[in-house]
């Protein structure tokens, strides 16, 4: 290798450690702020939706059902269904946690926010949403909520994340969804226990009444810390991972079948 190649690759080779700790920083902070309060609630959904939508309204009503069970409202900050879902939660006095990101057009802090930051990756902020939730909610939205329900749907398939209840909002909306859902049963790319990892309704008081069941575990309770240690286990002992899925279904984690 001539000398031009390699003082090359040595500048490669620290810009990649400048953009890994940027992309630590940012995801450092994210869990820090997941860190102080319980697993809440974490509603997904369109920016672009105008307040006076069916279903900005439908999640202002779960935002103000939520926070007075006690639940904390997590979302991504911004306008639309997060400004709706948040407006809720504050206006009966709820925490309402916004974690946002730069974008190039309509992402901004909605003013409904207790505690918010800013990300830079949408990496760091999926993991941080993802942690934050004893519950998922996702109303109608575009790539950006398409992206985040697959990546937590596959998660949940292949044992990487704790099955969390998910609730699809807008029957009307996912049934075009379930019928994809229903072509790759066809084809036998997923199978009938993955159909059962989340719910099409038009009820919002059931993710409320997912949410009571679950309760209000503590700061020092995530439901994540020590899961990737169980699931190791649980794959060396079959009656160990049937142990675990009875727990978390007992706590309200994990739907019945």
């Amino acid at each position: 290798m001539i000398k031009a190649e390699e003082e090359l690759l040595q500048k490669l080779s620290i810009a990649d450690l400048e953009r890994a700790n940027a992309y630590a920083k940012d995801l450092g902070r994210g869990l820090q702020l997941v860190r102080s309060f319980p697993q809440g609630v974490t509603v997904f959904g369109s920016a672009r939706l105008p307040q006076d939508n069916k279903y900005c309204q439908m999640a202002y009503k779960l935002g103000y059902l939520l926070a007075k069970n006690g639940h904390t409202v997590v979302s991504g900050g911004g306008p639309g269904i997060m400004e709706a879902v948040s407006h809720g939660a504050y206006e009966i006095g709820g925490r309402t946690i916004g974690l946002n990101i730069v974008l190039m057009h309509e992402q901004f802090p909605n003013p409904y926010l207790t505690e918010y930051i800013n990300f830079e990756y949408f990496f760091a902020r999926k993991v941080s949403l993802a942690m934050a939730a004893k519950v998922f909610v996702f109303f109608p939205g575009g790539f950006g909520t398409m992206d985040e329900l697959s990546e937590i749907l596959c998660l949940m398939q292949e044992g990487k994340m704790p099955r969390m209840p998910v609730f699809l909002i807008g029957k009307n909306y996912w049934k075009s969804f379930d019928r994809v859902i229903g072509k790759m049963l066809l084809l036998k790319v997923i199978n009938i226990k993955d159909t059962h990892i989340f719910r099409i309704t038009n009820d919002i008081t059931e993710v409320v009444q997912a949410a009571n069941k679950i309760g209000h575990p503590k700061v020092s309770e995530n439901y994540y810390d020590g899961f990737r240690e169980a699931a190791e286990l649980a794959n060396e002992n079959p009656e160990l991972l049937h142990e675990i899925e009875e727990n978390l279904k007992n706590n309200g984690a994990l739907p019945e079948q």
